[in-house]
């Protein structure tokens, strides 16, 4: 067996795994409040001794086995993949229905169909029952949303206003705004407390494990009204990690080409040979 080929081999399919993750990054860097996914590159020897102990089957290998398949148990693997919560630039747009979050530890909540989902993407619509919602149609949570099951109505013709802390005021523009704006609620702004648990669900939502995860910020300088978070990828950092993965896919292709072709070519020449 060429323990060197299947080597190679694994080495190259995580170089794959690799180019995945950085082509779908920079298929984001335009999308509103993306976080860059990353990956941890490991030889499974060492991610084997990591959860070892979690196997349901103990390891009755021999000690001397260790040694036969050495070079296969350097093979490496992508032992992690991650996600870059470092928060993006800020660009104003003047739409009252955009919001940005200063922090990166922080989501607005929406309702979705498969359940409660975070997000950092406050790029809003109204839809034709005045409900406040993502442009995907997931209606916007607000921090009474427990109490209530109430969703967040705007009434047409009037105004809309949040402040840094989330508070949502409104005042009816047909009977003038000289009464004052009306409080109307405020969002839901969720600080993860486990933030490494969450994970990526698609149209920029991210799953939750545990909701008492997540605490309410109730006076907190976090929302920027007329703004959206714009992606933390930096095209320059992807391309190059592209051209690095190719090449390294590029060389392990050339190592496989040299054990199929020109050793085994090698191997049965010399066993061929007859000795007189």
């Amino acid at each position: 067996m060429q323990n060197g080929y299947y080597t190679t081999t694994g080495a190259m399919v995580t170089q794959f795994n690799r180019l995945d993750v950085i082509s779908n990054n920079l298929a984001n860097v335009n999308t509103n409040a993306f976080k860059r996914d990353d990956v941890v590159i490991g030889d499974f020897k060492r991610i084997f001794q990591d959860y070892q102990e979690d196997m349901p089957v103990k390891n009755h290998t021999k000690e001397a086995a260790k040694y036969l398949n050495a070079s296969i148990d350097r093979v490496p693997q992508v032992s992690e993949q991650y996600i870059e919560f470092r928060q993006g630039g800020l660009k104003a747009t003047g739409n009252q229905l955009d919001f940005a979050l200063k922090r990166e530890d922080v989501f607005f909540m929406v309702d979705t169909p498969d359940g409660l989902r975070l997000t950092q993407n406050g790029s809003f619509v109204i839809d034709n029952d005045g409900t406040l919602t993502t442009k995907e149609g997931f209606p916007v949570v607000p921090a009474s949303y427990f109490q209530n099951k109430k969703y967040i109505k705007i009434e047409q013709d009037s105004t809309f206003t949040v402040d840094k802390m989330g508070n949502i005021y409104s005042a009816n523009i047909a009977e003038g705004l000289e009464t004052g704006e009306i409080p109307q609620g405020r969002l839901f702004i969720a600080q993860s407390n486990d933030i490494k648990s969450l994970q990526k669900e698609g149209t920029n939502l991210y799953k939750f494990k545990d909701i008492n995860d997540l605490t309410d910020l109730e006076n907190a300088d976090v929302v920027a009204q007329g703004f959206l978070e714009t992606s933390n990828i930096n095209p320059v950092k992807e391309m190059v990690g592209l051209i690095e993965a190719q090449r390294m896919v590029e060389m392990y292709q050339k190592v496989m080409t040299s054990h199929m072709n020109d050793m085994n070519q090698d191997a049965i020449n010399k066993l061929a040979q007859t000795r007189v």
